[in-house]
């Protein structure tokens, strides 16, 4: 847990000799708690108190990065239990466990079913992000289904369930610049996955059955020079004790800075029902999973788990925005009608979608109106006659199309007269609801 001002004030020596630049060592403190300067600034502080203080500045939850250099995939170095507090910075990575037993064109079946998911929502590109390859054949087989998932799904992050050592330092041998993650060590074998992993770049997860183990398994990794760990949180039993667990977790690195039990978390989901496991899957990603893996790789379960995750890690401070610029929605002409919104991604996405139905080729100009809706920037005085006419005459609009029509959302109906004598456009009230877009533009002469 960070400390506070007048706690790093309390490790300093207090003598106000200036040499840091501060008038006083209180002042310098503050700094340091606000990260604006650093501790080596301060020439006399003792190395008892360095080292406290350098403990303190690091993240309560660890960040690790999974993933090719190019495409690295983050997680934990969250900093809040609930999301409304501040907000959640790393999405739950989400993957797909593939078992070396099946034969090469049903692993490049499934390899090219997971890299078809992709789905764009409100402006957002969502994907999965790990393959994980589960070992249940010698150590020959499982190197060449890494190899094979390495070919075909380059970018995803790979996780190797395995617990063979000779099979993961076979695979961690081709993996190498790719910071895989190793699943599982206990406390039979910790000491050497934990050291293969140090020597390959690789995360380790861990996995005990209570608290008190898992805390002792990564304090062993810890002490082989290991600090890219994942808490693995048993799934198998009893789902209100896996998200019991999960919460605590969270909650003793947190709120009790507690550092052994400050890693991201790790499921894996055995649910044998398809429709069951997606349901378990959604409880894990609200609470507080860091890394999720799954069996079905269906693209409705894909989409209702990527769906689920946007809504949860969007910050709730800043609202979804697109550009606001002019959008040109099919083969448009100078005829073609021109629409008036915001840059709210929800609203714009709305209308876009509407105005594709209706088939006709037109223009949607979107304001920056800091990520209100219609009606709310309305009334933050956001979306005003003299915010739109400034966008029309930025978007370059005016060059485009041979008419001065401009079609506005039915709510702000209000705005007409004043809009149209500041933009010198004729203006239209439009319906309220873009679903009414499609007939209201059909029926537009």
């Amino acid at each position: 847990m960070a400390l506070s001002g007048l706690d790093i004030y309390k490790l300093l020596p207090k003598t106000n000799c200036r040499d840091c630049g501060f008038p006083t060592c209180l002042a310098f403190a503050l700094a340091l708690a606000k990260r604006t300067v650093s501790l080596e600034k301060c020439i006399h502080v003792t190395e008892e108190a360095k080292k406290a203080l350098d403990a303190s500045a690091l993240p309560p939850i660890r960040l690790v990065r999974i993933g090719p250099e190019n495409a690295k995939h983050d997680a934990g170095n969250e900093t809040v239990m609930f999301r409304h507090e501040e907000k959640f910075h790393h999405p739950t990575l989400i993957g797909f466990i593939i078992p070396d037993n099946l034969d090469d064109n049903e692993i490049k079946k499934r390899l090219n079913s997971i890299n078809a998911l992709e789905f764009e929502r409100i402006g957002q590109l969502l994907k999965p992000q790990l393959i994980a390859v589960k070992q249940t054949k010698d150590a020959g087989r499982f190197v060449q289904t890494v190899k094979l998932i390495l070919q075909n799904c380059p970018e995803l992050g790979i996780v190797l369930m395995s617990i063979d050592a000779q099979a993961l330092k076979e695979a961690l041998l081709i993996l190498t610049g790719k910071s895989p993650v190793i699943y599982a060590a206990d406390s039979q074998n910790i000491s050497q996955l934990a050291a293969l992993a140090k020597e390959h770049g690789a995360s380790l997860t861990v996995k005990a059955s209570t608290l008190d183990e898992l805390s002792q398994l990564t304090k062993k990794a810890n002490e082989t020079g290991l600090n890219d760990i994942i808490i693995d949180v048993d799934t198998k039993n009893n789902k209100a004790r896996a998200i019991f667990s999960l919460t605590q977790i969270r909650r003793q690195a947190l709120k009790k800075a507690n550092r052994s039990l400050g890693y991201p978390t790790i499921t894996v989901l055995n649910n044998t029902d398809q429709y069951d496991e997606i349901i378990e899957a959604g409880d894990y990603i609200a609470k507080y999973t860091g890394i999720i893996l799954l069996n079905s790789c269906q693209p409705y379960a894909a989409l209702a788990l990527l769906t689920l995750r946007q809504n949860i890690y969007t910050d709730p401070q800043k609202p979804l925005q697109i550009e606001p610029k002019l959008y040109q929605i099919g083969n448009t002409d100078e005829k073609s009608p021109v629409l008036i919104t915001t840059n709210f991604s929800l609203t714009y996405y709305t209308v876009l979608g509407e105005v594709e139905a209706s088939k006709k080729p037109s223009n949607i100009i979107s304001v920056d109106t800091e990520g209100m809706s219609v009606l709310t920037a309305w009334a933050a005085e956001k979306f005003t006659p003299d915010k739109i006419t400034e966008s029309l005459k930025k978007c370059g609009i005016e060059e485009k199309v041979s008419h001065r029509n401009l079609i506005i959302p039915g709510y702000v109906a209000v705005l007409s007269g004043e809009l149209e004598e500041a933009s010198g456009w004729k203006i239209i009230v439009g319906p309220k609801e873009a679903a009414g877009l499609p007939a209201f533009l059909k029926n537009l002469s």
